[in-house]
Order: C-alpha cells, then structure tokens, then sequence
C-alpha cells in the first residue's frame, strides 16, 4: 500500500504543490468542481494502478480490495479534515482577505 503522511520525504510538499499548482492552471479553462472531480479521478486511477502493482495476481488483489479501499478512504478523510479546519481557523487570511483584494 502507499505510504501515509506520517512517512513524508523532504519533496512530499513539492510533488502535491505541483498537483495543486496544474489544477490552478486548469481553472482557467474550467470551474473549480470539475477540476476537483479531474484530480479525484486522476487520483483514485494513480492509486488503482500503484496498487494492482503491488500484487502478484489479480485474485490477491481481489483479496486485498476492502482492505485497500479502507485505507485511501481513511487517509483522503483525515488530509481533508486537516484542511478544512486549517481552512477554518484562518478562512479571514485564505479566504475572506483574497476576496478583498479581487
């Protein structure tokens, strides 16, 4: 399975800002919904892929499904509840200041 972000490398914040830094660039040329639907997408195919890799054969990854769904679930749910309350506790200098400045 992947690693979680316990085990962060000196670039782990470079490759996400990277990701995040595309979707910016794409939404000049679509809402912000559907860039977030292309990068949950790109995302779930990324980790598909990097998991079937780690399996022998298709019936171990058949084995290993609910396990492995379980933990993306799991680590996508507490990256976005850090966000959102970061988000939270500083919505007047990520959010409401940058409206202002528009």
């Amino acid at each position: 399975m992947a690693e979680s972000t316990e085990d962060t490398d000196d670039t782990f914040y470079d490759r996400a800002d990277a990701h995040i830094d595309l979707s910016n660039e794409q939404l000049e040329d679509a809402g912000p919904g559907k860039v977030s639907a292309s990068m949950m997408y790109a995302t779930a195919r990324f980790n598909a892929w990097i998991t079937a890799h780690g399996h022998e054969s298709a019936e171990d990854l058949a084995a290993a499904r609910q396990e492995t769904v379980e933990y993306f679930v799991d680590q996508y749910r507490q990256m976005l509840e850090e966000h959102l309350d970061d988000y939270q506790a500083n919505y007047g200098r990520y959010i409401a200041q940058g409206r202002q400045n528009s």
